[in-house]
């Protein structure tokens, strides 16, 4: 039906194409037709004036082409004339369009250039130069920024990413640009090489870190000395990450977890953080996690993010302990109750709740004041792009 209606106006509104045009139909501006006019009839402009009760003035500059045509007067220039007021107003508009030019070709390079990237938000974030307006400015920023032809038509990950087995068409524009940012913020780090066995016997030690929302400022620099890099990029607007975990350039030994704290609360920062490090044991592909934790989280549903939500919450409280725990405290769960299983747990009384939220076991408005917040003292330490920070 649109067809139809577009064929049926390009008949009707024959903005480019007129009989009386000019070579192979090209506009005319309005006062060349009234030349035509005046000249068929032996009238002078005084003459138009006259009829049309307007200024002589007004008529001159009609006819030079530095007055358009308004609506009023394409009503009493076709009356006068004997034709209709549309096909003034047409000519108008036809002749003012192709004064534009029939392609903006900053305008259309530009809005392909807004396709593959967020613009306005990595300019607000710094990523890529604020003062950067004109298209072939927005190209250079984005080749320097994302490391290839922006226009290239590839649609392909970071090309620090590049080598990752998960389609790049899995992750949105802003989600490509997070992850970029986060290997180039990773690139700055000094870690000591990277083993898995390494890894694997730090994790204990890690939990440590667990009890106190302080302690967590020992984390960036225990996971560096255990060979892994971790960078903490603010999310983007409508993006939601919570984290991933990747190898720069697919290289075993460069492992990088990258966290956005957008929940600041330990439960979170710590799930994330233990999901993101199976990852990186398991030696997954590219994982980028978003609505992972919080009241608004979505299920998991690859059995690969399932295997790695299933081993951090056993990381923090074995399944058998938190089991046993729902078994005898509910269907209450008292704080007090909370606190202690959680020392015995090693862990924040926050790790608990959160853990028993995420099995739908404990509402989300209850035990506020267990919860604690965090971000704080992991920016002391890490290195971090947004909330204010810059590397």
């Amino acid at each position: 039906m649109q067809n139809d209606y577009d064929a049926v106006m390009q008949v009707q509104l024959p903005l480019w194409i007129d009989p009386e045009g000019g070579d192979e139909g090209a506009p005319l501006s309005p006062g060349e037709y009234i030349r035509r006019e005046l000249q068929k009839r032996g009238w002078s402009q005084l003459d138009l004036a006259a009829v049309l009760q307007r200024p002589v003035p007004t008529i001159n500059e009609i006819i030079k082409g530095k007055k358009a045509v308004t609506s009023e007067m394409a009503v009493s220039l076709g009356r006068a004339f004997n034709t209709s007021a549309e096909l003034w107003a047409h000519r108008e508009a036809a002749y003012r369009l192709s004064l534009v030019g029939s392609v903006d070709g900053d305008t259309e390079k530009k809005a392909r250039l807004f396709e593959v990237a967020p613009i306005k938000d990595l300019q607000r974030r710094g990523w890529i130069n604020p003062q950067a307006q004109s298209a072939d400015e927005i190209e250079a920023e984005l080749t320097r920024f994302m490391g290839e032809d922006p226009l290239s038509g590839t649609n392909s990950l970071p090309a620090a990413l590049a080598k990752q087995t998960v389609p790049a068409a899995e992750f949105s524009t802003a989600q490509r640009a997070w992850l970029l940012q986060a290997a180039h913020v990773a690139r700055q780090i000094n870690a000591r090489p990277f083993q898995v066995d390494q890894l694997l016997g730090a994790l204990p030690k890690f939990k440590k870190f667990a009890t106190k929302p302080e302690s967590a400022a020992k984390v960036p620099i225990a996971l560096a000395e255990a060979g892994l890099r971790l960078v903490v990029i603010e999310d983007l607007p409508r993006t939601r990450i919570d984290g991933a975990a990747f190898f720069l350039d697919n290289d075993p030994k460069l492992p990088v977890v990258a966290v956005s704290l957008r929940i600041d609360r330990m439960d979170a920062f710590w799930h994330t953080l233990g999901h993101e490090l199976r990852h990186i044991v398991n030696h997954d592909p590219l994982s980028l996690d978003t609505n992972m934790v919080g009241e608004d989280r979505e299920m998991q549903v690859s059995e690969m993010e399932l295997r790695a939500d299933a081993e951090a919450a056993n990381w923090l409280i074995p399944e058998r302990e938190i089991e046993s725990f729902r078994l005898r405290a509910k269907p209450w769960y008292g704080e007090d109750a909370v606190v202690r299983f959680a020392s015995r747990m090693g862990v924040h009384p926050s790790i608990v709740t959160g853990q028993l939220q995420h099995l739908g076991a404990l509402g989300w408005d209850r035990h506020a004041a267990l919860r604690a917040k965090i971000r704080e003292h992991v920016l002391a330490v890490a290195s971090c792009d947004g909330y204010g920070k810059r590397l």
